[in-house]
């Protein structure tokens, strides 16, 4: 198949089987105007992330990870294993069109984000095994993330030839100058990475704020995006990620913070690389409603893991103490412990 008919293949995907009609397309061409805009913020977005990522990398403790890997390979089991096949099956489940199940396994197939770190930290996890896997699982989504989408597509006729894979390889490759520039920054200078990170934060947070106030603004087309099936997968997807990866870590017989820790890399995926992806390899006119479909799971997997966290904060609070209220001090509860 030629360069033509590949381009063919992608007008097509959005209209096989789609339950919107045109109607989606018409509302979506509010935004094409602002096309290019909106791929050079998603290639900003990435960019940042990723220098930000960079600055969290420390080679000694990458090191120290690959002496003891277990925790590294299950969870690049639980990444790039358990996300992937939810997303395919949940596209199957609720009988997706083609351009929203292109959507759904290739948010899938992301590795890790930055945002998992921050979760760790909430959750009380272990931040160095998270830095290691978000690192491990973003160089590896180079081999894998192209090899997953070729393998599940191809369960959905008329996507076996669509995808870019090309494309796709090179904004992933693309992705590692910034990493490397993030790294050598953290090596060098170590008090500028701390400035970096901060700065990085703040423009991330901006970049994800003006997308939300702008939501009055294209409320006509954000309601497409809001049907049953998409807001089904994207709340699903990661819930159905933090509890198979705790439970494949606590078969696998890792202790509590790693169990949490890996939970929330198999549960988030990498929303910045999966708008870039979409918006390099798409035209928003062959996206249709499918491109909020990240906003959507960011939404979910932060919300979700608020609750976990909430629900862990709880138990430490209220459970321990509960198990010692029988006692009226610590050496009481030792004498009771030592009697015969």
């Amino acid at each position: 198949m030629n360069v033509t008919e590949v381009e063919q293949e992608k007008a097509n995907i959005y209209s096989q089987g789609n339950a919107t009609g045109n109607g989606s397309v018409d509302a979506m061409s509010i935004l094409f105007p602002y096309e290019k805009t909106l791929n050079i913020v998603s290639l900003l977005i990435l960019i940042i992330t990723m220098i930000s990522l960079g600055c969290t990398m420390e080679i000694s403790r990458i090191k120290n990870h690959f002496l003891s890997p277990k925790g590294v390979i299950i969870a690049t089991v639980s990444q790039f294993g358990i996300m992937p096949l939810t997303a395919f099956c949940l596209a199957k489940i609720l009988q997706m069109d083609n351009m929203k199940a292109v959507a759904l396994l290739i948010c899938g197939c992301c590795p890790g984000g930055t945002l998992s770190n921050i979760l760790t930290l909430a959750i009380k996890g272990d931040m160095n095994l998270s830095i290691v896997l978000t690192t491990c699982s973003s160089f590896t989504a180079m081999a894998l993330m192209p090899l997953l989408l070729f393998i599940y597509c191809r369960g959905f006729p008329g996507l076996e030839k669509a995808i870019p894979y090309v494309t796709i390889i090179t904004t992933l490759l693309l992705t590692l100058v910034p990493c490397g520039i993030g790294i050598a920054i953290k090596h060098y200078k170590p008090k500028s990475a701390v400035v970096v990170k901060k700065v990085g934060l703040i423009i991330l947070t901006i970049f994800i704020i003006i997308p939300i106030l702008s939501c009055a603004a294209i409320k006509d087309v954000l309601w497409l995006a809001l049907t049953a099936d998409t807001l089904t997968a994207a709340a699903l997807m990661p819930l159905i990620g933090y509890v198979l990866g705790y439970v494949l870590s606590l078969v696998c017989g890792l202790n509590a913070q790693c169990r949490r820790t890996i939970s929330m890399e198999t549960g988030c995926q990498n929303i910045q690389l999966c708008f870039a992806i979409l918006k390099v390899a798409f035209s928003l006119k062959t996206l249709g409603p499918s491109f909020f479909f990240p906003l959507l799971y960011m939404a979910f997997q932060c919300i979700e893991a608020f609750l976990l966290t909430l629900c862990l904060r709880c138990y430490l609070r209220f459970k321990a103490p509960a198990e010692d209220t029988s006692y009226n001090s610590v050496d009481t509860k030792h004498e009771a412990v030592n009697q015969p």
